[in-house]
Order: C-alpha cells, then sequence, then structure tokens
C-alpha cells in the first residue's frame, strides 16, 4: 500500500535542437543610404549693368538658353546717342592729331636753316603730344559709350535653363541692384549629401575607401522619390575639411550627369556610395537577433552546450543577414535556429548551421555565405 502511493516522477525533456554559426570576419560591400539634395553645378543671377526701361523680353521663361542669349532689352535711346557723341569726339580729336603732326613735320626742316626758332619747334611737339593724348581720351571715351550700349543687350553668361521674369515689360531697372532672372546650370548637376562622423572614421581607417574618395573616384547610385533608380551614377568630387557644428557629418558632393534633366535644383534623392566595403564584419542570420526589453541580443553556445544571452547592436541588413556591430568577437558560436525554445542558462542540443540549407539566404541571393560552425 505504502508503494502504491509513491508517484512517478515526470520524464525529463530532452534538450531542445538548435543550430549553431560560428562567426567569423567577412569582406562585404557596406549597405550605405543617405538623404541627398540636388543643386545647379552652376547659378548665375542676371541684372543689367545699366538703368532704363525694359522694352523687350526676348526669351521664354524656364526654357534653355545658350550662353550669350539675349534675354532683356533696355532702351538704347540715351546710349546710343552717346555712342555716336563719342565717336564723333573721336574723330575731332584724330583730326587735331593729324593737324598737329603735319605742323611738326613742317617745322622740323625750317629749324636747320634757321627760319624758326626753336620755341615754335618745341611748341609743334607739344602740340602733339597733346592732340595725342586727347586721342587716347576719346577712345576712352568711346570704349565706356559702346560698353553700355552693348550693356542694352542683357545676355546669358552661362548655358543653362533660364528662371522666371522678375521685371516685366516697361519696368525701369534701376542698375545692378535689381535682379532680372536667373540661369543655371542643371547638367551635370550636384547632389550633395552628409555621412556620419562614425562613417567618415571607418572610410578613413579603410585605406582602399581613404584612397577611393581622395582620388575622385568614387561612385554614387541616385535613387528617386518613386524609389526608381536615376539612370546615371555620379562621382564625388568634392569632400569638406570639417565637420558640420550643428550637425556633426561631412559634407559630400557628387556631379552627376543629367542630360534629361531628370534633376531639378532642389530635388531630395536617396545616395548609396558604390564600392565601398567593411573587411572585418560579422554578420548572423536576421532571426538569430532577438528583441528584449534592454534591446538586441542572441544566444551563445556556451560551457557544457548551455546557451547564454549576449547584448548585441544590429545595424545594417545585408542579403537576410544582420551586421553586427558591438556585442560578438570572431570565434563565437550563435544560436540561429531553436531560440523560441532557448533561455539563459538551459542545456541546447546543438548541430551545425548550414547556410546553403537557408532558404532566408537563397531568396536574397546570398546562399555564398562563408561561414563556419562548431560545438
Amino acid at each position: 500500500m505504502l508503494a502504491a502511493c509513491k508517484q512517478a516522477a515526470p520524464p525529463a525533456y530532452p534538450p531542445p535542437a538548435v543550430t549553431v554559426l560560428k562567426v567569423e570576419p567577412e569582406k562585404v560591400e557596406a549597405k550605405l543610404d543617405y538623404v541627398g539634395q540636388a543643386e545647379a553645378s552652376k547659378a548665375v543671377e542676371v541684372r543689367s549693368q545699366i538703368t532704363g526701361v525694359i522694352v523687350a523680353r526676348p526669351y521664354t521663361e524656364g526654357t534653355d538658353v545658350s550662353q550669350g542669349t539675349v534675354l532683356y532689352r533696355i532702351d538704347p535711346t540715351t546710349y546710343e546717342a552717346a555712342l555716336r557723341s563719342a565717336q564723333g569726339t573721336l574723330a575731332n580729336a584724330q583730326a587735331r592729331l593729324a593737324n598737329a603732326q603735319r605742323n611738326l613735320n613742317r617745322v622740323q626742316p625750317l629749324l636747320a636753316e634757321h627760319a624758326v626758332a626753336q620755341v615754335d619747334v618745341d611748341n609743334a611737339e607739344t602740340e602733339l603730344q597733346q592732340a595725342r593724348a586727347g586721342v587716347d581720351q576719346s577712345r576712352g571715351a568711346v570704349d565706356e559709350a559702346k560698353k553700355n550700349f552693348d550693356d542694352t543687350f542683357v545676355r546669358a553668361q552661362i548655358s543653362g535653363r533660364a528662371g522666371r521674369a522678375l521685371l516685366v515689360l516697361g519696368a525701369r531697372v534701376t542698375g545692378p541692384s535689381d535682379l532680372l532672372t536667373t540661369v543655371e546650370q542643371v547638367d551635370p548637376i550636384y547632389v550633395s549629401f552628409n555621412p556620419s562622423d562614425r562613417d567618415v572614421l571607418e572610410w578613413r581607417h579603410n585605406e582602399a575607401t581613404r584612397k577611393m574618395i581622395a582620388g575622385g573616384k568614387l561612385k554614387v547610385a541616385i535613387t528617386l522619390s518613386d524609389k526608381s533608380v536615376f539612370p546615371h551614377q555620379g562621382t564625388v568630387t568634392f569632400v569638406d575639411q570639417s565637420l558640420q557644428y550643428n550637425t556633426g557629418t561631412l559634407l559630400l558632393r557628387a556631379s552627376v550627369p543629367n542630360p534629361e534633366h531628370v534633376l531639378l535644383p532642389g530635388q531630395f534623392v536617396r545616395v548609396k556610395p558604390l564600392g565601398i566595403t567593411r573587411d572585418s564584419a560579422l554578420l548572423v542570420p536576421q532571426r538569430a537577433v532577438q528583441q528584449g526589453l534592454a534591446g538586441t541580443f542572441v544566444y551563445l553556445l556556451g560551457p557544457n552546450n548551455t546557451a547564454m544571452a549576449r547584448d548585441v547592436s544590429a545595424t545594417t541588413w545585408d542579403g537576410g543577414r544582420w551586421l553586427i556591430d558591438q556585442g560578438l568577437k570572431p570565434g563565437d558560436q550563435v544560436i540561429v535556429d531553436g531560440t523560441l525554445k532557448v533561455g539563459p542558462g538551459r542545456p541546447v542540443n546543438p548541430t551545425p548551421y548550414d547556410a546553403a540549407k537557408d532558404s532566408t539566404l537563397k531568396q536574397s541571393g546570398d546562399t555564398t555565405a562563408k561561414v563556419k560552425v562548431g560545438q
């Protein structure tokens, strides 16, 4: 009867089966993505150098213009008259110069015959010098008058897209203080973006990346707001010398071909640097990273085949795997499958993780992951 009162002990559950990945450093392409903004590679303000009334505006707003195209016409009446007056003064000065030269040529031979006094020759030479100075002065006046007349044709200084007209026909221009319009060159177009100081430090530590940026060989891909990829890649042509004080980021600027004028100044895009690699990256499958109250963590295979939790920092997504920046070191054995049945200190039954059979990596095209497993 006493033996019948004793209850049998419940059977012990076997340790849960898990797969284990031994992480080792890999060389992978860095998945970088920044917000960028387009800006004109050249932007010129169109202003008049003279005063007057606008009598014509030959260009069409928002169209492409070539360098030298007339954009505005200022009333030329006053400046044309001033040019003709200056040309007349020049002709008069040239006539005086010719007469002074003839007088000198006439009196110089007579000096040897004592037919004229020395003072007469000196006076003739002085008149000639004064006449030459008068011609130079008149030519300067003609040049100034011609420039003012030419400035009545307000032309585009660069080739590009002309903006909105800020003054209408009949308006009076008071000089350079009045902005008439702008001309912006958008082919090529600049795209500026701002990597963080942490990214910049990583690039400086990577010799290949540092040489690529310094040599003007860093390429970037542009993605538009509708998720479409811009067909032309850009090249980083400018790197600022210091970080932005308010954001702690570094300004980089890429020159991007824009023959179809798809990109416009002020447009926001996504910028992805190409060819930048991480030489010692530690990658684990996405499902191995757990989310807890204190942040992200993974389970490691500890002594005597027991599980232990380790806090990690997972930053970049790479083909179905997380890039672990902090928390892991080469040789750590990460539990990938079976984590739902695992707890800290509990025994597990480990088997090697096989990347070739991981369907999540196959879907992302990452079946060639170089990983090692072990207990």
